[in-house]
């Protein structure tokens, strides 16, 4: 049986609410009654659909109470604004249990799979929490932070924005003791009028939540480290670096990739490291420098943060890789889908130039969104480090990479449709055995739908070996 998170009579202290009903214990917090648990309070979010109306349903699930601003079926604690309501709640998880060591993660690249990874090492060192999914906008980080449990010890959080002033007011909330900025990039840059600066400073925003004397983790390989290292410095952080230089806290020295896995080589405060990771991505040597210095400010010892990095498995549409088996032999199935922005998509295609293959390199590629003015320009630019990695077949949807398309020598251009579902089919008929195909591009272009046609070539075993079914 689940622990109880919380009493009707504290989520009403919590939240300045009152209770309608009877009094009920919460082993959980939802806002989705698609994934709602029994035991859980379920928090009715007005949003597309106003969550009021999706009560009756919660409650036929198990819900135990819920947190509502107007009347509803079953036991509630009523409140003026269910997202203020629920904002409290969770500063008031983080202030039950001040002994918990928080951190926090933002950055242009890699908030999430940074954020898991460091999961696994505090998981590794006692009680703890973290966001599920990418939970990291003004909903997801209070949602996570109301579910952390009061036993609690170390906890960490994805912080994420589409604009400036969004992290400085989660950041607060969390107080985090450590936070790291993975990277900054032209990500939302249509959204900051002075671009990639903008960006940058809106990432900082995060150490305006630090917790007194906490730890500023930085890239120092970034174009825009002053900046943070700035930002940082005025809340008084102390900083920990890493990045290729000889005076980072955490110096990557090498990054070879082998059949499904890497050996980094790297050195942590002067000490030598060599350690394996189960990710490919080049990106992943120094995020795995991020990730031990991120568990080392919050207490975990470097042990159990490089057994972590060596067992933690690449996340669906993150790097992840399949062997998909054809009736005349298997080709590698590259899953990036997830998302996609000019430094995410360099990272991806290196590393699938670096890959040792029987066949041919093929990329597919969907738009990169929200790059503001130069997005047609972001895509052209990609053809040169497909040269560079000697990708044999490049396959483009969409109308921003059809920049990229009219760039790429016919040589290397596999073929091109508007949309991902009309060049999946051209993708599924041009794999080879001995192929490696990477699949990359943005959320709203459909990119996995590529990732998804590709996964369903697998044939059955019976039509492999030749035997009848």
């Amino acid at each position: 049986m689940a622990d109880q998170l919380w009493t009707s009579d504290e989520i009403s202290a919590a939240t300045g609410g009152k209770l309608a009903g009877r009094p009920f214990e919460a082993t959980g917090v939802s806002i989705d009654t698609r994934t709602l648990e029994p035991g859980d309070l379920f928090v009715a979010l007005a949003g597309v659909r106003d969550g009021h109306e999706f009560v009756e349903q919660a409650m036929s699930k198990g819900a135990a109470g819920v947190l509502a601003s107007r009347q509803v079926f079953g036991s509630a604690v009523m409140v003026d604004d269910v997202l203020a309501a629920l904002e409290r709640l969770g500063v008031a998880a983080r202030d039950r249990a001040p002994k918990v060591r928080r951190g926090a993660v933002t950055g242009s690249v890699g908030k999430t799979s940074v954020t898991q990874a460091i999961m696994a090492g505090l998981k590794l060192a006692g009680r703890a929490h973290s966001s599920v999914k990418s939970y990291n906008n003004h909903i997801g980080v209070p949602l996570t932070l109301a579910r952390m449990p009061r036993d609690a010890e170390r906890a960490v959080f994805e912080i994420g924005m589409n604009h400036a002033d969004e992290i400085a007011p989660l950041a607060g909330m969390v107080r985090p003791h450590a936070a790291v900025v993975t990277t900054v990039g032209p990500v939302h840059v249509e959204n900051f009028p002075d671009g990639e600066a903008g960006v940058a400073r809106a990432k900082a925003e995060i150490f305006q939540g630090l917790w007194s004397g906490g730890v500023a983790v930085l890239n120092a390989d970034d174009r825009w480290f002053p900046l943070l290292k700035g930002e940082a410095e005025k809340v008084g952080a102390q900083i920990r670096t890493f990045g290729h230089g000889e005076h980072c806290d955490a110096r990557l020295i090498d990054f070879q990739v082998a059949a499904g896995h890497a050996v980094i080589q790297a050195r942590f405060h002067g000490k030598g490291l060599d350690f394996p990771l189960l990710q490919t991505g080049f990106h992943w040597g120094l995020n795995s420098m991020a990730v031990l210095l991120m568990l080392e400010a919050l207490d975990v010892d470097l042990g159990d943060g490089l057994a972590a990095l060596g067992s933690f498995q690449p996340l669906e549409g993150r790097g992840a890789e399949q062997t998909v088996h054809l009736v005349a032999g298997d080709f590698t199935l590259i899953d990036e889908s997830y998302n996609a922005n000019p430094i995410s998509m360099a990272s991806a295609i290196a590393t699938l130039g670096a890959r040792a293959v029987r066949g041919r390199r093929i990329a597919a590629l969907t738009d990169m969104l929200e790059l503001g003015p130069q997005a047609r320009a972001f895509h052209a630019a990609l053809a040169e480090p497909l040269a560079e990695a000697k990708v044999d077949l490049v396959f483009c949807a969409g109308p921003l990479m059809k920049s990229l398309w009219d760039t790429l020598p016919p040589t290397r251009r596999g073929g091109y449709a508007e949309t991902a579902a009309e060049l999946a089919p051209l993708v599924a008929r041009a794999a080879e055995p001995g192929d490696a195909v990477m699949v990359k591009g943005s959320n709203g272009s459909k990119a996995g739908a590529i990732a998804v046609a590709l996964a369903g070539l697998d044939a059955p075993l019976d039509a492999r070996s030749g035997e009848a079914g």
